[in-house]
């Protein structure tokens, strides 16, 4: 390690003050949610530049989103809503971002500990959390119930933690014992109180599955039968280990960040070569179940290439070979899909799936696509 001794000076004005061969001095990745409105940029620009490693932050706008959150010029991104991109192509970065909405969580490394990291062969995903994703979970009843139930301290809003009946609908759906709930059906429990929630479910006499212990003074447990749910209910829920990372770095968990791995709602991608007589379907511009407007496939001709790729009727357009046509019109999404003489890739969602992701807020689903 290079010792300075100010009597002496600098004679190599590149060599770092504390150079550490060893990386201890290595600064650690830092986490900010981005929030934007629907007219506003993130406020910053994504750049691949020669003769530098990396996702690079450039033109961060003074008092725009990034540069209030405090991400600075010259950062290299390494993660994007719980995915490590740093092996990522760039274009490919850029349009996770796009297609993420108007929220988006980001991972930096600081420009000097990235580069030192690199000349150390680190492998940078090893500095990140194995896991920073809330899970979202649709269950199904059986005729014993949900398969979980819940647990909370009297008088304390918002903190309820989940059992989960082995080998039952919630385990099935991806529950994780232990996990903390946080949104039922794409609301909020962060107001309710334990009597409130309790409000909200039917005993075990109703089907529901409980675990016979009643309420505890400290810790009551009931099982989660929502009457307005009828056989199914999605929750959002984290870890302990995930629940901690978000407090720790002040962020709010939200659905929009959820692993999605476990629902049964899918983007479908469809390769397609173009026949003789085309592609064989129909793109329509209408409204979207949001309000939004969107890109609609329709008349998919049977036994022609789209019919063949696996398209129904009424999947919604989220990506043209690869990039999101979020923010495009008709035209330019015409055209996206005609860029390609002979082929195209198109990611889409069905009406259910599609209805579903609106409901609790997940915003435009194209990101979860690996």
């Amino acid at each position: 390690k290079f010792e300075f001794n100010p009597k002496d000076g600098i004679d190599n004005p590149a060599l770092s003050l504390a150079e550490d061969t060893d990386g201890k001095g290595m600064g650690e990745p830092r986490f900010y949610l981005l929030s934007k409105g629907s007219t506003e940029t993130f406020g910053f620009s994504l750049h691949e530049e020669l003769g530098c490693q990396g996702h690079i932050i450039r033109q961060v706008e003074l008092g725009g989103v990034a540069q209030r959150r405090g991400l600075q010029d010259g950062d290299r991104l390494i993660q994007v809503n719980g995915h490590f991109v740093d092996h990522m192509d760039h274009h490919r970065v850029v349009q996770k971002i796009k297609a993420s909405g108007n929220r988006v969580l980001l991972a930096v490394l600081d420009g000097d500990s990235y580069e030192a990291a690199k000349v150390l062969g680190r492998d940078l995903s090893q500095m990140l959390p194995a896991d920073i994703r809330p899970r979202l979970c649709h269950i199904t009843r059986d005729k014993r119930g949900f398969g979980f139930s819940v647990s909370g301290p009297e008088g304390v809003k918002g903190t309820f933690q989940l059992s989960v009946q082995q080998d039952g609908p919630a385990e099935r759906a991806g529950v994780p014992p232990g996990s903390w709930l946080l949104e039922l059906n794409g609301a909020s429990v962060r107001s309710y109180s334990h009597a409130q929630l309790t409000r909200k479910v039917r005993g075990p006499s109703a089907g529901g599955w409980g675990t016979g212990a009643g309420k505890v003074a400290e810790c009551p447990v009931f099982p989660i039968q929502l009457k307005q749910s009828g056989s199914k209910v999605t929750l959002l829920v984290a870890s302990s280990a995930v629940e901690e990372f978000y407090r720790l770095q002040g962020l709010q968990v939200m659905a929009a960040l959820a692993d999605t791995s476990w629902l049964p709602f899918k983007v479908r991608e469809l390769h397609m070569v173009k026949g003789p007589a085309g592609y064989g379907f129909l793109l329509k511009e209408d409204d979207c179940s949001s309000g939004a407007i969107g890109q609609f496939l329709w008349d998919v001709d049977v036994g022609l290439p789209a019919d063949q790729a696996g398209m129904k009727e009424g999947d919604r357009l989220l990506a043209v070979n690869g990039e999101s046509i979020e923010g495009l019109d008709h035209k330019q999404t015409v055209l996206k899909i005609l860029a390609r003489d002979d082929q195209v890739t198109l990611l889409v969602i069905d009406p259910a799936g599609d209805e579903f992701y609106q409901s609790v807020g997940f915003g435009d689903p194209a990101w979860s696509h690996p």
